[in-house]
């Protein structure tokens, strides 16, 4: 199993609301993609549910236990945690990092098993970075390290991931190919992102946040609509099937702000 459920979640910096009365569902297996525009709070509800921050209201179940009744120990055996921006010590290799998924599975002092090497061996492979794995953290792209935390996450073996924005400073290969693992590893992922076609082509659900609420949830066919692109993101847009392969297509036409510019300046006839 791996259901998250969220429920009235709230939290505030010196008195002022970053969420507020959040309700969320993820089914076991499914992949749920957290969408809205910057400042909107999708990366403060990953850590909430995360555990490394607690709401001021609300509560965060994993299969119905309370996150405040998992033990650090057991919760980290279960779920892995891609952010945005990791610190990793210049000298600290690419496998290095990955073993560190086993940790939750080892004695404080106690060597890799074979069992360890095995699924380290594995993550490596799965995203595509087996051949630089005894390079050091500070050669690496922008790409590449994000590939190394999630095969770090993957060497976890969770029941959950939640990812902050992946598919930052992945070409366009690497973006396909993680979104489409995520898919395939049938277990439970929440992702927030930006890229409204990559989640409408690989997100089960998608929830919408704007100003810290959850303004929309569901299938992607279902909300994601040029009238809720335009409240949410203040930009013009055509939603459609792409003829060859059938997926929904966000085009994005104008920025609000520029079409009220291009009337204004239109003369006036008569």
């Amino acid at each position: 199993m791996g259901r998250i459920t969220a429920t009235g979640l709230s939290w505030s910096v010196k008195g002022h609301r970053l969420l507020d009365g959040i309700d969320l569902t993820v089914h076991d297996g499914k992949v749920v993609g957290l969408l809205g525009p910057n400042g909107s709070g999708k990366s403060t509800l990953l850590r909430l549910l995360a555990g490394l921050r607690r709401p001021d209201t609300g509560t965060v179940r994993y299969d119905g236990t309370g996150l405040r009744d998992l033990g650090r120990r057991v919760l980290a055996r279960r779920l892995a945690v891609v952010e945005q921006d990791v610190v990793a010590h210049n000298h600290v290799t690419v496998r290095q990092i990955v073993e560190l998924g086993r940790t939750p599975f080892r004695g404080r002092f106690d060597a890799l098993t074979e069992h360890d090497r095995r699924i380290v061996d594995a993550a490596l492979e799965r995203v595509d970075i087996a051949d630089k794995e005894h390079r050091s953290w500070h050669t690496l792209s922008g790409g590449e390290k994000q590939r190394t935390q999630l095969a770090r996450a993957l060497a976890q073996e969770p029941r959950e991931i939640l990812l902050d924005e992946p598919t930052n400073h992945l070409d366009i290969r690497h973006q396909l190919e993680l979104l489409g693992l995520l898919g395939a590893l049938e277990i439970t992922c929440v992702v927030a992102l930006h890229d409204l076609n990559l989640a409408a082509r690989y997100c089960d659900h998608v929830v919408f946040l704007d100003h810290g609420r959850v303004v929309a949830a569901g299938a992607p066919e279902t909300v994601l609509t040029a009238e809720l692109i335009a409240s949410v993101y203040h930009v013009e847009a055509l939603v459609d099937r792409e003829p060859a392969t059938g997926f929904l297509r966000v085009t994005y036409l104008a920025a609000a702000s520029e079409k009220a510019t291009t009337q204004a300046m239109r003369p006036v006839s008569g």
